[in-house]
């Protein structure tokens, strides 16, 4: 019972943060330099999840078009480019993905 209570109280202290810096700030008019840059920050945390998983394999560096899953991501990006669908952007890459294992292994 000890850790369902640890957990509902974490979980307060988290809203309370995020809620404090809403209402705190949620009135202040922020740079427009500021906003903008804001603008790629969900790129940025995206490609840092995405980007070590694509280049390395077993915490080598593999860059050649013989990685399924640079192959993969390059078919997604080629999709995403062409029809800005992130349904068919993520199904083709995972199909696409799924495949090449298949093929390769």
């Amino acid at each position: 019972m000890s850790i369902w209570l640890v957990m509902l109280a974490l979980g307060i202290i988290t809203y309370a943060i995020r809620l404090s810096f809403i209402l705190l700030l949620g009135k202040l008019e922020m740079p427009d330099l500021l906003t903008r840059a804001f603008r790629f920050v969900p790129i940025a945390a995206l490609s840092a999840l995405i980007a070590p998983d694509m280049f390395l394999h077993q915490g080598k560096f593999v860059g050649t078009l013989a990685n399924p899953r640079l192959l993969a991501a390059l078919l997604a990006i080629l999709v995403a480019w062409r029809t800005r669908n992130a349904l068919l952007t993520i199904g083709s890459g995972m199909g696409c993905l799924w495949l090449l294992e298949l093929w390769l292994h």
